[in-house]
């Protein structure tokens, strides 16, 4: 017959044994019994919340660390939730933790089995969900923007398609003005896919003009104040600045070898942040002030007053033609210009 000696070692051996399992489980892991005293923790929950062995067996789960559990969640979960249900998976449960920080901790709780069915004894385990809920949250933001940007390019295609004048023009006019303007749109919103959401005016000008170029000496652009755009800035000035370019390939500047076309930015800080962006040819031919609103005129008073709240000021000089587009960088209410008249540039094109 076993005396109590050896029934000890046996239960202690036992006891050791299970002790040893939950203490490899990588998660933490709490026993407690049916008065929510803690029977058993393990090494993961030790490791996790930062206590010690002694500050944890055979306390109150609500008096563990000072009340760091004393959760309003938690008290419904093990109190209403778990005596009804017998377990429950993955519960939520945000809280700072003292020692710890700010944590999201998915709680999943179940009642032990045993033999007799009427088990009190409660398993409570605990997965540290902080950076996957960081990087969900994340990606909702990422997704919600990268659908905003889509309806306002899709949005903008269409009014690109309706606007692109049919009369007088063939199919492969049409398909070749229609393509060009829309190859500004993608490279500018690329641009702003590339700079993680934002990019550079800079940037956006070079990218531009780069392929009206005929010579080095073409296009001079000089270097001014760094100007960081946001998606939609940016789609509405490399359209801007495409249509000012065709328009000077061929029938301003760059319609001649001897013509040259050159780009200066400012910002100016008084009374809010305003970009100015001025647009000077020389060396062209000859030009003189519209008699009536052409496309060139309805297309950058869209990419820029419309849709950025800016102002398109356009100067008819002998030396060449000049525009300077007047754009807010700052405030959320856009000013809507009318089209047409004086406000846009236009050669009767």
């Amino acid at each position: 017959m076993l005396n109590l000696e050896d029934l000890y070692r046996i239960l202690r051996t036992g006891h050791v044994q299970a002790q040893g399992i939950v203490d490899t489980v990588p998660v933490p892991l709490l026993v407690l019994d049916s008065a929510l005293c803690i029977q058993s923790a393990n090494r993961a929950f030790f490791r996790t919340f930062k206590v010690e062995r002694y500050e944890t067996i055979g306390k109150h789960i609500y008096d563990l660390g000072d009340g760091q559990w004393d959760i309003a969640e938690l008290r419904l979960l093990l109190t209403d939730v778990i005596p009804k249900t017998r377990a429950i998976i993955e519960y939520k449960v945000e809280h700072d933790f003292p020692g710890v920080g700010p944590r999201t901790m998915l709680v999943t709780a179940h009642t032990v089995f045993s033999p007799d069915d009427v088990s009190t004894t409660m398993l409570l385990s605990f997965v540290d969900a902080t950076e996957r809920t960081h990087r969900e949250a994340e990606f909702e933001v990422r997704f919600g923007e990268l659908r905003h940007r889509m309806k306002n390019l899709l949005g903008l295609v269409r009014a690109l398609a309706n606007q692109t004048r049919t009369e007088g023009v063939s199919g492969e006019e049409y398909r070749d003005a229609f393509l060009g303007r829309l190859t500004a749109i993608i490279d500018a919103n690329e641009q702003g896919f590339i700079g993680g959401g934002d990019g550079n005016l800079e940037k956006l000008v070079v990218r531009t003009l780069e392929p009206f170029a005929a010579s080095p000496d073409a296009i001079t652009i000089d270097p001014g104040p760094p100007v960081p755009l946001d998606p939609k800035q940016l789609m509405s000035l490399g359209l801007a600045l495409h249509e000012l370019a065709t328009n000077a390939l061929k029938y301003g500047a760059l319609s001649k070898a001897s013509g040259q076309v050159h780009v200066r930015w400012v910002v100016e800080e008084a009374g809010g942040r305003l970009l100015r962006l001025i647009w000077s040819e020389s060396g062209g031919p000859g030009v003189s002030p519209p008699v009536s609103t052409g496309y060139g005129t309805q297309l950058i008073q869209f990419a820029v007053a419309y849709d950025l709240g800016g102002k398109v000021e356009p100067t008819y000089a002998t030396t060449g033609f000049k525009v300077e587009m007047a754009i807010p960088l700052t405030g959320t209410t856009q000013q809507r210009l009318k089209a047409g008249g004086k406000d846009g540039p236009d050669r009767g094109r």
